[in-house]
């Protein structure tokens, strides 16, 4: 009998009353082939995998990750919340010592989620990983996390919501943002200036197969890693830069995913995309699994699998070996961008599309360069379905200074604003101001 030599728990969430339309690549069953397939393959009967139920994302889960405008009910479903939770019990489970990984196999998915969110992009209303995140630090105390994306998009969700957080390293491999969506993900992409080199980019040519994807986690993830001793590992679990996937041009197999988490040791994955829905998920995520929990997975393969086929031309290797030395310089030694600055606050201004729900949003976030903490985020937002709307955000170290002026940004008494949100790390505040 198979015995795991790491516990792994499971979570498995197929959403069965939420889809972007019918036929869309996001639905539900995109998970009902790898429900028969781990069935199938009896992998509960293996000793030490167990298979658990997601727990309820509250207003105040995702209140701590996110400006949701006008409100949280307004961005979120049932499902969206369930799938929330289910990355939120991955967690309790290894931090309560229950299980020593875990999996939550949830959708919807959420890494194009960014802070602000005002409706669907990438197919992801909320970032599960994030209101993961906050949930453990809100529980658990200050951590170093590690969240390293594997899906073959960049995770510029992620990015956005951990850019001025230096206790986040942000780690995106994906095919290069010049040949896929979201256009983004590239090297000079490093953090903001309050949390330089704590974002790295890992943008690989199209067509990268087992080898270029390893090559890249072994000469470039697992050194910084090394360096960064964080407390957790998130893997953030993507599968669509599989060979089959309909929406992307990778090569990557289950035998590539199965090894790639045997290497990256995560304690908790959170399933994001994979679109494949027959050719793919059903042998990725049991690979996966396998790996976390110590298992042999040399047996997992798809029914078409060539290895000698998907093999990456000469060049394309040539260029990810190539790539890391720098890659690695980006991280140890990062380089100051051209960040703008007016008075004491930094300032980013950017226009965002929604492409699921077709919003255009007008963003200005200031960042006050404070000498005695991270400094206070002010957020002003506007799209082309809501009013301006303000965004507050203390730091978990956030000092008197900008405590203060924190609040009285939130509490000025002005029609500026439509809505009001407030995020205290310091102090675990998190509110709405209604319209007034």
């Amino acid at each position: 009998m198979l015995k795991a030599t790491s516990s792994l728990g499971v979570i498995f969430f197929p959403a069965y009353d939420w889809a972007i339309s019918p036929t869309h690549p996001e639905r539900e069953e995109r998970l009902l082939y790898t429900q028969d397939q781990f069935r199938e393959e009896g992998l509960f009967d293996i000793e030490g995998i167990s298979e658990h139920r997601p727990l309820f994302a509250t207003d105040q889960d995702i209140m701590r990750a996110h400006f949701c405008f006008p409100s949280v009910d307004a961005i979120c479903t049932e499902s969206h919340r369930i799938s929330a939770g289910g990355a939120i019990q991955a967690a309790r489970l290894v931090l309560e010592q229950e299980t020593r990984r875990a999996f939550a196999l949830v959708r919807p998915p959420g890494h194009h989620a960014m802070k602000v969110v005002h409706g669907n992009r990438g197919f992801c209303n909320i970032n599960i990983e994030a209101v993961m995140v906050e949930w453990i630090r809100e529980h658990y105390g200050r951590k170093r996390i590690a969240i390293v994306d594997t899906d073959c998009h960049h995770g510029d969700g992620t990015q956005d919501v951990y850019w001025h957080d230096p206790d986040v390293l942000f780690i995106s491999m994906h095919q290069d943002g010049r040949t896929l969506y979201p256009g983004s993900g590239f090297p000079n992409e490093n953090g903001g200036p309050r949390a330089l080199g704590r974002t790295i980019n890992i943008p690989l040519p199209p067509r990268t197969g087992d080898e270029g994807y390893l090559y890249a986690l072994e000469n470039v993830v697992l050194p910084i890693l090394a360096d960064f001793k964080p407390d957790l590992v998130i893997n953030s679990a993507g599968q669509d830069n599989h060979y089959s996937d309909p929406i992307t041009n990778m090569q990557f197999s289950a035998q590539g995913y199965a090894r790639l988490n045997e290497l990256l040791k995560p304690d908790i994955a959170v399933l994001e995309g994979g679109y494949s829905i027959k050719g793919a998920l059903p042998y990725v995520n049991l690979g996966i699994c396998l790996a976390m929990a110590g298992c042999d997975y040399s047996g997992v393969r798809e029914p078409d699998y060539n290895a000698a086929a998907l093999r990456e031309e000469p060049d394309t290797l040539d260029y990810i070996k190539q790539s890391c030395g720098p890659l690695l310089e980006g991280y140890f030694h990062p380089v100051m961008g051209a960040f703008e600055k007016q008075g004491e606050y930094f300032i980013r201004e950017r226009k965002i599309f929604y492409d699921t729900d077709g919003i255009l949003e007008k963003q200005r976030e200031e960042l006050k360069d404070c000498d005695q903490c991270r400094g206070l985020r002010l957020i002003q937002t506007s799209s082309s379905r809501i009013l301006p709307c303000l965004g507050v955000e203390l730091p978990i170290d956030c000092c008197p200074a900008c405590e203060r002026e924190g609040y009285e940004q939130f509490n000025r008494k002005n029609d500026d604003f439509l809505v009001a949100q407030l995020l205290d790390q310091k102090n675990k505040q998190y509110r709405y101001r209604p319209p007034r």
